[in-house]
């Protein structure tokens, strides 16, 4: 067993344990830790635990201490110098004439390192701009390309729901979305309903889509011929939570009928 806390770093949105041997820490506690690009800062998501080794990384860094009054100096410091190393990164970009846009900058909590994130249509050639970047501020520098969906997350926004985005909130990993999915809950494959300010497909498809997929059971497939009573005819839409569907007979229009009334499909 060893005694540890989960911790998010604010800029990454990454959630990592770590060894909190001698801290009673709670959440939303501020915290310095030791991580392999040196010391950094981030935020108690996960109360002091005891955790099972097994269940843990191999790697489990320490917690060193929680942020005083002096670190949030140097916390507001390290923020205000990163707002102008972004500006001064753009302004080499655009002399070296590299087709990159920057999101973000921020520097480790003890100025190891300082870290560049930016998006780019393809892939960029960034040595020189490193080269410079390193000359000027003597520090190790890392610029890491991230695609859209991850500049979503860091910058935030609304969703079209109204609310703000799930990445940027509470999701911790992008999982796979599909085009299925939208055909799978009946939506009209808009792009303008089915994607997000991001351009890629709408996180929150995946939320309900095995529901979905377990209400569907049973049911006959859209635009596939059936017999029914009253004629053979063409399924035309189907209402997963009142449990009917409906069929088109050329005769008789279209009616509806239950799911327990399906008894298969014309091939």
């Amino acid at each position: 067993m060893r005694k540890v806390v989960q911790v998010m770093f604010p800029v990454t949105k990454v959630f990592s344990y770590f060894d909190s041997d001698g801290f009673d820490l709670v959440v939303d506690d501020l915290v310095i830790v030791e991580t392999e690009s040196g010391m950094d800062s981030g935020i108690v998501k996960k109360s002091t635990y005891n955790e099972e080794d097994e269940n843990l990384p191999d790697s489990v860094k320490k917690v060193i201490r929680k942020v005083s009054v002096e670190d949030r100096k140097v916390l507001s410091e390290n923020n205000d110098k990163s707002k102008k190393a972004l500006e001064i990164a753009r302004k080499y970009s655009e002399d070296l004439d590299l087709n990159m846009s920057f999101v973000d900058c921020y520097y480790t909590f003890d100025k190891s390192q300082l870290i560049f994130s930016f998006v780019a249509d393809n892939r960029v050639d960034f040595r020189e701009l490193a080269k410079k970047l390193a000359q000027k501020y003597k520090t190790r520098i890392e610029l890491r390309q991230i695609g859209v969906r991850d500049k979503a997350k860091k910058v935030g926004g609304l969703g079209p729901c109204g609310l703000f985005l799930c990445c940027h909130t509470f999701l911790t990993d992008f999982n796979s979305v599909s085009i299925n999915m939208a055909k799978n809950q009946f939506l009209a494959l808009n792009p303008s309903k089915i994607n997000g300010i991001c351009g890629r497909l709408l996180c929150c498809l995946a939320y309900e889509n095995d529901l979905y997929s377990e209400l569907k059971e049973g049911f006959p497939k859209m635009g596939s011929m059936v017999k029914t009573e009253s004629g053979i005819g063409k399924v035309s839409s189907i209402d997963v939570f009142k449990g009917t569907f409906q069929v088109d007979l050329k005769e008789k229009g279209i009616i509806e009928l239950k799911k327990e009334e399906y008894y298969g499909s014309i091939e």
